[in-house]
């Protein structure tokens, strides 16, 4: 029961990647739990199942929040491997073995007087967005006063997110013969000069103590029918991750004044702003030293978001930590084995030490 790793391995096997793939490694997951003696609620919302595990009571919750969905793969990449201390597998770094982890973790204090309560949650959606798994949870009620998310972060904490908003945007052009491009206005450069003009407006330019600048990525681009006709129309869609600071209705506002073309908000998430002198943080920082012999834990801000950001509306501090491990939605995703089992403990040291200082 205390080694993560055969855990893990059983997780990386199922292809979560879709809707029933991620259901699969949740019924795993409930069945793991209830076996280690756990009390387990299942929730599902339009067909997505999640779990929260509960252990302990009092004022105070610490939410271990953990997704086991994962992005598509090769077959082979849901083999998993271990060589020389590194496990090799879709999802073993993203997130699956700050999953395994924490379920370890949990299973370790369910016997223990905890006068907080702890409440594991696996939910399957994070990479598509969240929207039916940890945010669901959230609308029951599911909320916390400190966050972990077990992303990986090389055991460093990452205490701030960008924000996200993706916009999308329509050109308009005039049609014309291709002989004859100077009769006609194209849609399609228009929408290449206007990405142009948007990464040099001032908060593509603005930066913060834990980042350089926001970024801005041309994610699509469409348009053109024939290749003897000046393309009238064109679609372009931005992924722009915003400084916590900065505001995104100012950024959308900055965007129009250079353009009159339709300008929509495809999706618009939340940054994660939490303080380097938050308590919590602070005593997960102590206990990453006493566990791993680290002289200095790194916090920093990531670049990408997580499931962290539903919380902070509700009053939650969120933080991503997780083990060691590398590329991520590559093709040679791995963890280190040590640094998971480092990594459960450390949980156990927070929460146990945690308790006496609430």
């Amino acid at each position: 029961m205390g080694d993560p790793i055969p855990l893990l391995e059983e997780l990386i096997k199922i292809d979560s990647s879709t809707k029933s793939g991620a259901n699969e490694v949740i019924a795993y997951c409930e069945q793991w739990l209830t076996e280690q003696g756990l009390s387990v609620k299942k929730l599902e919302n339009e067909g997505f199942h999640m779990l929260v595990c509960e252990i302990g009571e009092g004022d105070h919750t610490i939410v271990l929040n953990g997704h086991v969905d994962v992005i598509e793969a090769e077959k082979r990449q849901f083999l998993p491997y271990s060589k020389e201390g590194k496990m090799y597998g879709r999802g073993s770094a993203d997130m699956k073995a700050g999953v395994a982890a924490s379920m370890v973790a949990a299973a370790q204090l369910k016997d223990r007087e905890l006068a907080s309560k702890v409440m594991l949650q696996i939910v399957p959606d994070e990479e598509t967005g969240g929207m039916h798994g940890t945010n669901y949870l959230i609308e029951q009620g599911y909320l916390g006063d400190f966050i972990i998310c077990g992303e990986p972060t090389n055991m460093g904490i990452a205490i701030q997110s960008k924000g996200v908003l993706q916009l999308d945007i329509t050109i308009k052009g005039k049609p014309a013969h291709g002989s004859r491009p100077w009769e006609g206005a194209n849609a399609i450069t228009k929408a290449i000069g206007l990405y142009e003009e948007i990464i040099e407006l001032p908060f593509a330019q603005e930066s913060s103590p834990m980042y350089t600048k926001p970024s801005i990525n041309l994610a699509k681009i469409q348009g053109g029918t024939v290749y003897n006709k000046v393309p009238d129309h064109c679609d372009m869609s931005l992924d722009i991750r915003y400084l916590p600071d900065q505001s995104p209705e100012d950024i959308i506002n900055q965007i129009r004044v250079i353009t009159d073309s339709t300008l929509t908000v495809h999706n618009l998430n939340n940054p994660v702003r939490t303080r380097a002198d938050n308590p919590y943080v602070e005593v997960l920082g102590e206990s990453i030293k006493r566990v791993t012999q680290l002289e200095k834990v790194n916090l920093f801000g990531q670049h990408g978001s997580s499931d962290g950001q539903f919380f902070t509306k509700y009053g939650g501090s969120a933080v991503e930590f997780g083990p060691v491990g590398s590329d991520w939605h590559g093709e040679n995703e791995m963890v280190h084995v040590d640094s998971v089992r480092e990594y459960r403990d450390v949980l156990v040291e927070f929460i146990l030490t945690m308790e006496e200082s609430l």
